[in-house]
């Protein structure tokens, strides 16, 4: 390029070269001429774990839809690209930045692999571009890799564990043994159980530990182990891809019948329906959203518009949908113009009207605190699909790290 700026006609392409810079520079940019706000989604769409992003993603576009029949938001509607990750970190963070290159969006938003979470937080911090993450559970999202960029949109392991900890530890059980998909959300949030639930009861004991590879799909061998063993109760720790394999295995083996269990998701309805017929009773578990309970008319309301919409019913991650969607129309709003770090300005600390009430984005950590739900399985004669029972209700500022923790960790 050097080589071919030569003579008479190189000062005059050197002068237009910068002229064509200076332009650039001062002319508005994308998000400020564009006739949308653009939100790219990477999260997976293939496999048993599409089952519940495309419940995000539905409850995204419900949202979504409201906005843009009012008019959008500063009269730009909000367009979504969306690009399916197959559960693989790797391809989430080419699809990521595929979505930043080439439809040069104005915010990011998915995954519901924690690996994926991290490499695309990464990615959001070094390019500056906002990162709603809407299913990951994975507590260093928002713990000691948070930044800036980055916001956990449902509730982490480390809020579930402080909660399942606590309750655990009202029950009569001492002998526990703990069991898991081998990956990093559900060792996360097994050794918070644990931590807390020995925190708040000293007495009990950890006989022994099973962990299985991810997506497998024998579970009786680990099963036979746990039964033999005797333990009074087991925590189990799965991610999406086993969510509904395991408790299938443990009802048709007869473990749920010996042997109280607990599984954070357990009560969550999408994980319900996920399993159809075959979800076993009794199984204690937690979950940030149930579309019955608490029965406000703000929550009726959500869930009989969703059910009219989609029929069938919200579940937690239609909510992470949802609310993320509100979170990104009204961060743009109080923003007055559609610019990255105004926006992360505004929704430091913002709170917004939600189905669950008054829901607010923590300005420390980014982490959006929620409600917690702890319960157990149990049929219902009005539905062909069981419900949560005995449900213990945990503020969401009872169950988040207090803001010095997380200051902590970050500085390690």
């Amino acid at each position: 390029m050097t080589r071919a700026l030569k003579g008479a006609g190189s000062l005059q392409t050197v002068t237009s070269f910068f002229i064509i810079c200076l332009a650039i520079l001062a002319s508005p940019s994308h998000s400020a001429l564009a006739d949308t706000i653009k939100v790219g989604i990477v999260d997976t769409y293939t496999g048993p774990a599409s089952y519940f992003s495309l419940d995000v993603l539905d409850g995204f576009t419900f949202a979504v839809n409201k906005i843009n029949a009012k008019g959008g938001v500063l009269g730009k509607k909000i367009e979504y690209f969306t690009r399916d990750d197959e559960y693989k970190p790797d391809l989430s963070l080419t699809m990521a930045k595929e979505l930043i290159l080439k439809e040069d969006v104005d915010v990011l938003m998915g995954t519901i692999n924690s690996g994926s979470a991290l490499v695309v937080s990464d990615l959001a911090k070094k390019e500056k571009i906002p990162f709603f993450v809407t299913h990951t559970k994975i507590s260093k999202v928002t713990m000691e890799k948070g930044h800036r960029y980055v916001f956990q949109m449902t509730d982490n392991s480390d809020m579930a564990g402080r909660v399942a900890g606590k309750v655990l530890a009202k029950k009569p059980f001492l002998k526990y043994w703990i069991a898991g998909d081998d990956d990093g959300y559900s060792h996360d949030i097994a050794e918070t159980v644990w931590k807390n639930l020995k925190k708040n009861n000293p007495k009990v004991q950890m006989i022994g530990q099973s962990w299985w590879k991810m997506g497998e799909t024998d579970f009786y061998p680990y099963i036979q182990q746990i039964m033999a063993a005797k333990p009074d109760f087991i925590i189990t720790a799965v991610a999406a891809v086993t969510a509904a394999g395991f408790p299938r295995a443990a009802k048709m083996s007869g473990l749920t019948q010996k042997i109280p269990y607990y599984e954070q998701t357990a009560i969550e309805h999408g994980v319900i329906c996920s399993q159809g017929n075959e979800t076993p009773e009794n199984v204690y578990g937690g979950t940030s959203y149930l579309w019955y309970y608490p029965a406000t008319p703000a929550n009726r309301t959500f869930a009989n518009e969703y059910y009219k919409q989609y029929k069938k019913y919200p579940t937690e991650s239609s909510l992470d949908g949802y609310i993320t969607a509100m979170f990104i129309a009204e961060g743009f709003k109080k923003a007055g113009k559609i610019d990255k770090e105004a926006f992360i300005n505004a929704i430091e600390g913002w709170s917004i009207d939600s189905p669950l009430g008054h829901l607010t984005i923590r300005a420390c950590d980014h982490q959006l605190g929620r409600p917690l739900y702890f319960g157990v399985t149990k049929k219902d004669p009005r539905f062909d699909f069981l419900i949560a029972d005995d449900i213990e209700v945990v503020a969401a500022k009872d169950a988040m790290a207090p803001c010095s923790q997380i200051l902590r960790l970050r500085k390690k």
